[in-house]
């Protein structure tokens, strides 16, 4: 069974001492490719090298919206750095309430930056959402409506009403190590009623470890425990599932299948 790993952070801090065994394991369950997500300016060079070192691992650039006011990240340089072999994809970014209000005008004032590099680049966008669906749902469709553009909602674990305006603009969710939790089977209930052909996985390691890693650092090799979970709620078995978001991946960052 391939397996694609569609968002984690495999330059934290978290994965210093074991990166090579953390790497190895991935491969050994089956993992074909992972998408390494860098947020932050200082660790871009980490996450080229980690790409370099490994054909099957690409990574995404982007200022993500907890960074915002720590750092700034300039239109320029993700266009420079987007023509990089392995960079496949613009982001994380987004808007993220829950943590910090203080700085929502800037959050949306760089995701509409970050948009507009995605649809100058026509890389698919990466996105976060966490407290505010309303605002992402008026973004998404005013910025789509001038001119439009490819994307997935990352770790999506928002409203039916957010889940249906993405996949009315054609975009990807992705079900993380969430969908494993116990109370989750009102988000499994929304990812029921996604097209199969709009579903990613993922694990956004080191964060959210799937059952029964949960409250462990996650990897990517725990993938194989969403994806177990995710046949589950489509009714098909793990192999047809991972085929299907395999391709989906595939299908969305084109510059990976190439």
């Amino acid at each position: 069974m391939k397996i694609i790993d569609s968002h984690c952070h495999l330059d934290f801090d978290k994965f210093e001492n074991d990166l090579d065994q953390v790497i190895n394991r991935a491969k050994g369950s089956g993992v074909s490719k992972i998408l390494t997500i860098c947020t932050k300016k200082n660790n871009l060079n980490k996450n080229i090298n980690i790409c370099e070192k490994n054909d099957f691992i690409f990574f995404a650039y982007g200022l993500h919206p907890l960074n915002i006011g720590k750092e700034k990240i300039n239109t320029k340089e993700i266009l420079r750095i987007s023509d990089h072999r392995k960079m496949i994809a613009i982001g994380e970014t987004g808007l993220d309430y829950f943590y910090s209000k203080e700085t929502i005008h800037l959050q949306k004032k760089s995701f509409i930056e970050h948009i507009k590099i995605s649809q100058k680049t026509k890389l698919p966008l990466i996105i976060h959402s966490r407290d505010a669906d309303e605002d992402m749902q008026t973004i998404l469709n005013e910025e789509y409506k001038k001119n439009p553009f490819m994307a997935v909602m990352h770790c999506f674990s928002s409203g039916k009403s957010l889940a249906n305006t993405a996949i009315e603009l054609g975009f990807y969710l992705s079900m993380s190590g969430i969908i494993t939790f116990p109370k989750s089977n009102e988000l499994c209930d929304i990812f029921s009623r996604v097209p199969i052909d709009k579903i990613l996985v993922e694990t956004d390691s080191p964060y959210l470890s799937p059952v029964p890693f949960r409250g462990k650092r996650n990897e990517p090799s725990y993938i194989v425990n969403t994806v177990k979970k995710g046949a589950e709620i489509f009714s098909i078995n793990p192999k047809s599932f991972s085929e299907i978001t395999s391709k989906n991946f595939n299908r969305l960052f084109k510059k990976a299948s190439n």
